[in-house]
């Protein structure tokens, strides 16, 4: 591989090279997390325009946020992959790739000739990772998948929001839950690469990842034939557990069992024989009763303020937390404390960015730049033994 970063040799994944198809969210999140911990994440990109994230807003002086976040430290390649140069130059890169990560829609790596089966011959050691909306088969495998789609098709909608409407989550948790999955089975087929020597295939399906989530849910409905309520800021299956109104907001509680839940109406609500009231005695209990239990909760916080109402649960050793908004996420000291921000730089310029959250005591993440489209196309084609004429033409043609 490059000689990039070689200050960052010590990073758990130095020398490992990664080459990735990919646009939009699930596999650019997925490769990010590689090249944090020192992978040389090569992203090959359409020359016009590049990854369609790069498109989507402007927040960052110019630059999008879901790119700028899912992009750090990778090297972009703008590569015209539908004439032979461009794909040619893609099969060198798998030549010394260890890792090959798309998520193009089912059959399109197929059709530009770089398959599993296509490249396992050649490359028998590369691990192969593709990330789809609903896998590689079925009757579903060429619905287009987005976020929303699938968040709703795997009924995660069906239990958010309040009772009288559904709602998505407010963050691409398909995406994410579909690029995590995606880079724990990578890191998990490297191992296996070391014992046995051979490659992998990967396939990730978003669905899959968010029905693995659902499990709860659906057991409820497996098991008891009952669906969980739309709850809001309340837990579905756990009494009391969510938002709870003071004089002056809100605060989020959660009793996790019945020992909590004695000093809870001991200590806070100040009733301790409501801990002995039958109708109260269980979380199935209070579950059912929730309707006069909950306001019950309400009305004896109404008397206090938000700050005195933690001040309590905290004596009470009661989980608790506040209803941040974002601004106030950006200022949580709790992340100042631990120094969980820096800059990384960009296009234009440093933007701030969050540490990840792999925290390995002896490897602190490569916070890399973001790309421009196409900034690293020369750099990487001469690693791969273009030359200069070659290069020019390549980098013409795209």
């Amino acid at each position: 591989m490059s000689e990039q970063g070689s200050e960052h040799s010590a990073l758990p994944l130095a020398g490992l090279r990664v080459v990735a198809l990919e646009q939009a969210v699930a596999a650019p999140f997925c490769t990010r997390q590689l090249a944090d911990l020192g992978a040389d994440v090569v992203k090959v990109e359409r020359p016009d325009g590049g990854d369609f994230a790069r498109g989507y807003d402007g927040a960052l002086r110019g630059l999008s946020a879901y790119f700028a976040w899912a992009n750090r430290g990778k090297r972009s390649v703008a590569l015209d992959l539908k004439d032979p140069p461009g794909r040619e130059a893609l099969g060198r890169l798998l030549g010394r790739a260890d890792v090959f990560v798309h998520n193009f829609a089912p059959g399109a790596v197929e059709r530009l000739g770089f398959g599993y089966e296509q490249v396992a011959v050649r490359h028998p050691a590369l691990i192969w990772c593709g990330i789809s909306g609903y896998g590689p088969d079925g009757p579903y495998r060429n619905k287009k998948a987005y976020d929303l789609l699938l968040q709703a098709e795997a009924g995660v909608v069906s239990i958010t929001g309040g009772p009288e409407a559904p709602a998505k989550v407010g963050v691409s948790i398909a995406d994410i839950a579909a690029g995590l999955y995606g880079y724990s089975s990578i890191l998990a087929a490297l191992v296996q690469r070391g014992r046995a020597g051979r490659g992998e295939r990967i396939d990730i399906s978003m669905l899959e990842c968010l029905a693995e989530w659902m499990m709860p849910p659906l057991y409820h409905w497996l098991g008891a034939h009952s669906v969980v309520a739309r709850t809001g800021l309340r837990h579905n299956m756990i009494v009391p557990y969510g938002a709870y109104a003071c004089a002056d907001g809100a605060v989020l509680l959660a009793i996790q069992n019945e020992r909590e839940w004695g000093r809870f109406c001991a200590e806070v609500l100040g009733e301790p024989a409501l801990a002995d009231d039958a109708r109260y005695g269980s979380n199935e209990a209070r579950l059912r009763h929730r309707a006069e239990l909950e306001p019950r909760i309400e009305a004896r916080f109404a008397r206090r303020s938000t700050r005195e109402v933690i001040a309590l649960l905290d004596r009470a050793g009661i989980a608790n937390g506040r209803l941040n908004e974002v601004p106030d996420l950006a200022r949580h000291a709790q992340l100042a404390a631990r120094g969980r921000w820096t800059e990384v730089a960009s296009p234009v310029g440093p933007i701030p960015a969050a540490l990840p959250p792999h925290n390995l005591r002896g490897a602190r993440a490569r916070m890399g730049a973001v790309p421009a489209l196409g900034e690293h196309t020369r750099a990487v084609l001469s690693e791969l033994g273009y030359g200069a004429e070659e290069i020019e033409r390549l980098v013409g043609t795209a």
